[in-house]
């Protein structure tokens, strides 16, 4: 497996690329190489028979045996597989600080309450500064950015210190 290979490049150079798309490949290739291993499991348990039918009972915990080992074998490859791309997700998380990429997120769900609580602050603001003047005009504001400042904190606890960690 080389690194630049990249249909066997492990889950740490899929993270250089920084794309969703690039972890999907990784866990589709994961699939393919756990399909071919249960296609070369059941190859080998059908020449194993074949050699039984052909060398008799006599060699019977050989063959056994022999394809025991070829099966423990592909389950230790697979469990080092997954144990490894577990351990670089780990790594990419904590380099990410923990936090998990919102690339799913939509425009409107990122911007979407924001857009509308300014849209909703100019009659707001016009009722505000009419009844109560400058002071009605500044309470007004002050509401509009802590409700966004709420809304951000909620979405992105991270941006409060001491609570990104704990929140996940």
């Amino acid at each position: 497996m080389s690194a630049s290979d990249p249909q066997h490049a492990g889950p740490v150079e899929h993270a250089d690329r920084g794309d969703r798309a690039a972890s999907a490949d990784h866990v589709d290739h994961l699939d393919h190489v756990d399909h071919v291993d249960h296609v070369d499991i059941r190859k080998d348990l059908d020449a194993t028979v074949r050699a039984r039918r052909e060398l008799g009972e006599e060699y019977d915990s050989a063959l056994v045996d022999s394809f025991l080992e070829k099966v423990e074998q592909r389950i230790d490859d697979t469990v080092d597989r997954r144990v490894r791309r577990h351990l670089a997700e780990q790594r990419m998380a904590a380099a990410r600080g923990g936090r998990r990429p919102k690339q799913d997120d939509s425009w409107a769900e990122r911007y979407g309450f924001a857009l509308l609580t300014l849209v909703l602050a100019i009659p707001l603001s016009a009722i505000a500064g009419g009844l109560a003047g400058m002071s009605g005009l500044v309470a007004c504001w002050i509401g509009v950015v802590g409700v966004n400042a709420a809304q951000a904190v909620r979405l992105h606890p991270e941006l409060l210190p001491g609570r990104g960690a704990d929140r996940e």
